[in-house]
């Protein structure tokens, strides 16, 4: 069976066409400035170059169909034809109280995403579009809508309400949904597998930390916290967002500023985090390469990031009345050694431990890092949404 998953935004849809027999990509790609002039599509095959094809993509239909033109295509297409694509996996970002699992799509599930479009106004329409784009062109091709949100469904009130008059918990469902679900998923998956015991039996506290991060406690295969909230402002210091601050701040900064709700979400959004603590950069590799020649507003922005993780871990521990693995993925997760080594460096009561010459060699790869002797293992696993996202179709559609 061979499945395309597919992530809309509102202007750019990324795919990747993937073998499930062999578990393999055979193509990926992005077309990029839908609706604006100058709208392109990068396409590449598994093992080949890149393609560039420049053609105006008015909409998400036509970038679908571009992108069908190039799977088949004689020249650099991986199928004969579009009937070899069994389904369609889609990204959707919100799900709120609607959606626990994944499904297959219909009316009534594209109602319920509309209905979401409030928590997740940039999101929500640009993954509906994508659906429909895909609906259009490949009309009678199963379409499944796989949610940001639904793994964390599983949280029980006492973590996801807020100290909130509960009647915004009724009226405008003001709760902690959650985030990064469909990688926390994944990686929970393979730590077991990693294990070798069943997911159901596991205490696990999976570290998506990216540009955007989170953290979520794993109890015998569900999730009972996680650090994003109603938004993924909410959690961990961030690449450009600020994470959890005394909410008072938000309304003393607008008052000293003279800033509007719309310029005051722009600042927690795109200004604060490392960005804004460095003054440099959102990226970490720029931080530690300014850290390392004595920046100190960088080296204090790297020690808020691994403190304010840290502080998860542990809580998580405390929630989860002990822990089995920790796990790191997502970009900085995944590749940071000195993040991986500072999270971990006093969680030695716990039965934590890392090695520090496995810690520095692993980097993008699939690798326990523990020391010998460890209680608690500390795994790295990269992220594949892409793939939990096709696991997820291929179980609803065949």
């Amino acid at each position: 069976m061979k499945i395309l998953v597919i992530n809309a935004g509102s202007s750019s849809l990324k795919y990747q066409l993937i073998d499930m027999d062999k578990k393999t990509v055979m193509a990926k790609g992005l077309c990029e400035r839908i609706g604006i002039d100058g709208s392109r599509l990068k396409h590449t095959p598994a093992g080949k170059d890149a393609v560039i094809i420049e053609s105006p993509m008015p909409t998400h239909a036509d970038a679908i169909t571009l992108v069908i033109d190039a799977l088949v295509s004689p020249d650099h297409g991986v199928i004969a034809s579009m009937d070899e694509i069994g389904a369609v996996g889609h990204r959707v970002v919100h799900g709120g109280e609607s959606f626990s699992e994944s499904v297959v799509i219909d009316e009534k599930v594209k109602e319920g995403i509309k209905e979401c479009i409030d928590l997740a106004p940039l999101h929500n329409p640009a993954n509906l579009i994508g659906i429909e784009a895909c609906e259009k062109v490949m009309p009678g091709v199963p379409q499944v809508a796989v949610f940001d949100t639904a793994f964390h469904q599983t949280m029980p009130s006492k973590a996801y309400l807020y100290g909130l008059p509960y009647e915004y918990y009724q009226k405008y469902k003001v709760r902690r949904y959650g985030f990064h679900g469909t990688s926390h998923k994944y990686v929970a998956q393979r730590a077991a597998d990693m294990l070798g015991k069943p997911l159901e039996e596991l205490k696990i506290i999976t570290c998506h930390l990216g540009n955007g991060s989170s953290v979520a406690a794993i109890d015998h295969g569900k999730v009972v916290d996680t650090s994003m909230g109603l938004t993924p402002l909410a959690g961990v210091i961030m690449g450009t967002r600020c994470g959890d601050i005394d909410p008072a701040i938000v309304t003393f900064v607008m008052e000293k500023e003279g800033l509007d709700p719309k310029a005051m979400d722009n600042v927690m959004n795109k200004k604060s985090g490392v960005l804004g603590i460095s003054g440099i950069s959102s990226d970490f590799r720029d931080l530690l390469a300014a850290s390392a020649e004595g920046n100190e507003r960088a080296r204090a922005a790297l020690d808020m990031f691994f403190y304010t993780v840290k502080k998860f871990v542990g809580s998580y521990a405390a929630v989860m009345d002990g822990v089995d693995a920790i796990v790191f993925t997502a970009g900085v997760g995944e590749n940071n050694a000195p993040c991986r080594a500072a999270v971990t460096s006093t969680l030695g009561y716990m039965g934590v431990a890392i090695d520090p010459v496995l810690n520095e060699q692993s980097r993008g790869d699939e690798r326990d890092i523990s020391a010998p002797g460890a209680k608690v293992r500390t795994l790295v696993i990269p992220t594949d949404e892409e793939m939990m996202i096709a696991l997820d179709t291929q179980r609803l559609t065949m």
